[in-house]
């Protein structure tokens, strides 16, 4: 007993040194602010979950169960790096249905999109080169960006996406950027979905300085108003766009696979990392998707989706328009998941946040989303999509009330 004392003890003051490359890290607010969240008193708008109503659990466990009793050893034994060989096929068929895919272009399967977030920044970012970001924009693929020593770049938001000015600006004043990172539709977490003309200039000026986009689309299939806009990639005629995909807002999160278009030598080196990162993506969850996609109604299910998230959306904004203080100004979406909101520049947003929590409701504040931390931040964003609509008239209204006392 004394022995295990002194061990503890000693254990206690141990320096640990981290490497150069995460010591400056900090924890994901999001993942910080689920702790409160885990309070089932708490009503969270803060997570970035699909309803869990939105999960086809009856067919998976079909597909499932067949599996393993047709098939175990393909679910239960290693596979190929690039992925399962029919669900890479039929992801090709399904992106070239959408313009990506061009010829000289590869397809890898990952788990989820933040690998492909990962994968393509160990392949080619070296520390101290640069990456061009939204401002403001997803924290799980800045910190991915930080983590190989990267610096970020921060170019500021229009309501129609991305400043294309201050873009070409930051473009001829650095030359060490590896490539610009954009989810032009329905952005986490503004909401906000790059214009059409945007999207070309987007493209038109990665040519110009022979810069590569990495284009991040997990939100492109949950539209519920206006027209389709193309995806970026799909004008790629020179080998710049990288393009990351994903089942997780489709399908589900929790099964961790999404994919990556993309000239095919970069998708040659991103097997290579992956390989020496996780072998292979879940081997079990990529027949299940695949097996959705081919032998049920993933159109139908599509279709599902949209209408569950539209009728949420909808609900989410009657309820910030009959409820906030008009100082408070907010986005309306098309689609996706979010929705951003803007507090009076003279209001403290993180006493604001922390003063909501208090109050029993969480939302995300927006230096999460930083590119800068050292800037300051008067927004916070609003999930519609995982909470009840109870829970989502009691917490917006408890949000309510705090913005009137502003």
């Amino acid at each position: 007993m004394i022995l295990y004392i002194i061990i503890f003890r000693k254990r206690d003051f141990m320096d640990y040194i981290f490497s150069n490359r995460v010591s400056g890290l900090k924890p994901s607010a999001i993942r910080e602010i689920f702790k409160y969240a885990a309070d089932p008193t708490v009503v969270s708008l803060s997570a970035g979950n699909p309803a869990p109503d939105a999960f086809p659990a009856k067919a998976l466990e079909e597909i499932s169960a067949r599996l393993m009793r047709e098939n175990p050893t393909l679910a239960l034994q290693y596979s190929i790096t690039e992925g399962y060989t029919p669900l890479r096929e039929s992801l090709k068929d399904y992106m070239a249905t959408k313009g990506i895919g061009k010829e000289g272009d590869d397809l890898i399967v990952t788990s989820g999109a933040q690998q492909v977030m990962d994968l393509l920044t160990k392949s080619l970012v070296n520390e101290g080169d640069e990456v061009v970001c939204e401002a403001p924009s997803f924290i799980g693929s800045l910190n991915t960006f930080r983590s190989y020593g990267a610096k970020l770049l921060g170019v500021p938001m229009d309501a129609d996406g991305m400043n294309m000015e201050a873009l070409e600006e930051t473009l001829r004043t650095h030359d060490k950027i590896r490539f610009i990172y954009t989810i032009p539709t329905f952005q986490n977490p503004s909401g906000i979905t790059m214009s059409l003309e945007k999207r070309h200039r987007l493209y038109e000026l990665a040519k110009e300085y022979k810069v590569l986009i990495l284009e991040d689309n997990p939100y492109g299939e949950l539209r519920y108003k206006g027209e389709d806009l193309p995806t970026v990639k799909s004008f790629d005629t020179e080998g710049l766009v990288v393009y990351a995909g994903s089942f997780s807002k489709v399908i589900s999160p929790g099964m961790r696979v999404g994919w990556c278009v993309a000239p095919a030598p970069i998708i040659q080196k991103m097997t290579v990392c992956k390989q020496g990162s996780d072998v292979h993506t879940n081997i079990w969850s990529q027949v299940l998707c695949h097996e959705f996609m081919t032998k049920y109604d993933f159109e139908g299910h599509l279709r599902f989706l949209r209408e569950l998230y539209s009728k949420k959306a909808e609900y989410t904004l009657k309820l910030l328009r009959e409820n906030l203080s008009d100082k408070v100004k907010f986005t309306d979406i098309d689609g996706g998941l979010f929705i951003w909101c803007t507090l009076p520049e003279d209001v403290d947003m993180p006493a604001f946040c922390l003063d909501a929590v208090k109050n029993k409701v969480c939302v995300v504040p927006g230096t999460a989303f930083l590119t800068d931390e050292n800037e300051v931040s008067h927004d916070f964003r609003i999930n519609f999509s995982t909470p009840t609509d109870e829970q989502l008239k009691k917490g917006i209204e408890i949000l309510g009330e705090l913005t009137k006392k502003l």
